[in-house]
């Protein structure tokens, strides 16, 4: 089975979320902004995979086009990691990180649902030989809303809908204090303030958030790989959880030493291939890992499907958004706090025609 063309797809799905979408991201984030990787071959069947592309999906794609794609391109599909180490040897001075990974994490996803697909198992079964898990606990990942009263709000949504767990992306006490009064104690609760402390400012709300049963403090301070202010914070009394911006596991080999619940985002950090050396990292160490997934399309595929192949995985990530369309065609929600995992061959995403002409951006 051989590679014949390796091409992005851009799209821009708006999603309500009750929030101003200010905040976390340079601009008002209120649409997913998707780069897919459809790989053909001679064989006829097609991969999908996804590369990260919020705010920055033209230029991701432009990275598959033009840097990342053209050694594949006739390559035989037997071996998705050699491939992708191979690539990340011969782009290494273009940037192992950021955008030319994005790129190949998209690269290596479609990969793997080529592989799968040849022989004609969902990916969990082929890493794993056998599917650890047909459902996965799921937790509520809440946008940043900058108001206390919201914050209780979708709090209180979000228990009434059965998670069992919900996150946080506020970044000052106030909201913190009224999301959690909001919920009842035996729900867990966590807190992402995506590098916004200093490590003095951290290390002054630990007290707090540990009389407050938070799970884990994420992403304390910037930058996300100062690794010995995260192990100085991880030494106050609560759990630290980074990971989203760590590419490769080279990075989270670092990581490893610094946070209790690394978090790798599998378009991010490389794809599948990536991500399972990274769980051999977490493995090592005695480590859960709690990825990163706000994705809707086949990055959330393959994220549970890591989700089905490996033992050291621990909750699923969903963003508590609603977006204007699936691009799978149908709604992928957990259902009371529980996440179902597909049982087809590949990742178990195929795309809905009608989304993708509908919302494509190039």
């Amino acid at each position: 089975m051989k590679i014949t063309a390796i091409d992005p797809i851009t799209l821009s799905i708006p999603f309500e979320d009750g929030g101003a979408g200010v905040g976390i991201t340079p601009q008002r984030w209120h649409t997913l902004d998707m780069v897919l990787v459809r790989i053909t071959t001679d064989t006829g069947l097609v991969g999908w995979g996804e590369a990260f592309g919020y705010f920055c999906s033209r230029a991701v794609a432009a990275h598959i086009r033009d840097l990342v794609a053209p050694p594949l391109v006739g390559r035989t599909v037997d071996d998705p990691a050699a491939l992708n180490l191979e690539l990340q040897r011969r782009l290494a001075l273009f940037g192992r990180y950021g955008l030319t990974i994005f790129a190949l994490s998209g690269i290596d996803i479609a990969l793997w649902d080529l592989k799968a697909k040849a022989e004609g198992v969902d990916l969990a079964t082929l890493i794993a030989g056998r599917r650890k898990r047909e459902h996965v606990d799921a937790y509520a990942s809440l946008v940043r809303y900058g108001s206390t009263e919201l914050v209780a709000r979708y709090c209180e949504k979000a228990a009434r809908e059965g998670y069992r767990s919900i996150k946080l992306h506020e970044v000052t006490m106030p909201e913190i204090r009224a999301g959690r009064g909001a919920i009842d104690r035996a729900i867990s609760f966590t807190v992402d303030v995506n590098c916004s402390w200093t490590e003095d400012r951290a290390a002054s709300v630990i007290p707090e958030l540990v009389a407050l049963d938070t799970l884990w403090l994420e992403e304390p301070v910037f930058p996300p790989e100062d690794w010995d202010a995260l192990r100085r914070l991880g030494a106050l009394g609560l759990a630290i959880a980074a990971g989203e911006n760590a590419c490769t596991a080279q990075e989270f080999g670092h990581l490893a030493q610094a946070v209790r619940y690394p978090q790798p985002s599998i378009t991010k950090v490389g794809g599948v291939s990536e991500f399972l050396r990274v769980a051999a990292v977490a493995r090592a160490n005695g480590q859960m890992l709690m990825p990163h997934s706000p994705y809707f399309g086949p990055g959330h595929c393959a994220t549970l499907q890591m989700a089905a192949a490996l033992d050291e995985f621990g909750m699923f990530e969903h963003l508590y958004v609603e977006p204007q369309a699936w691009v799978g065609g149908e709604p992928q929600l957990p259902e009371r706090g529980r996440m179902g995992i597909a049982q087809r061959p590949g990742i178990g995403f195929e795309p809905d025609p009608e989304v993708l002409q509908r919302y494509a951006t190039s």
